[in-house]
């Protein structure tokens, strides 16, 4: 939750939330994507992507592709592909801000611990 405010409050100056530079990021590294992979990518139902899409195609920052069938499909336009790229700096800054008290050997350990927990399946109820 943290890092989510403070990866937010570090996009403010470009006028994106941390969900809006996902959803860019995401756009940007899975051309072709559909907007129900894009949805998953980013965490969200089919309906709330749709919208925030909707959002940033409003703003200028995607457009939609004209594509053959019924899939939607999304790009970048100009200043969607500079807003992604000035965020990917900004997050990148306030998440190695983030980590700076740890040592190297430190960091070293979180990594194992967070491939360990992330290779762990999860309990199925």
């Amino acid at each position: 939750m943290r890092h989510h405010r403070a990866l937010n409050e570090a996009l403010i100056p470009l006028g994106l939330t941390i969900v809006q530079w996902d959803a860019l990021r995401h756009i940007d590294e899975n051309p072709g994507a559909s907007l129900h992979l894009l949805a998953e990518l980013t965490y969200q139902s089919d309906q709330a992507f749709g919208t925030l899409a909707s959002r940033m195609i409003e703003r200028g920052l995607i457009e939609r592709v004209n594509t053959p069938g019924r899939a939607v499909q999304h790009r970048l336009t100009k200043l969607g592909t500079s807003q992604r790229r000035r965020g990917t700096e900004l997050v990148a800054n306030t998440l190695a801000s983030s980590f700076s008290a740890l040592s190297p050997a430190q960091l070293a350990g979180f990594d194992r611990a967070l491939q360990i927990i992330l290779a762990t399946p999860l309990p199925t109820n």
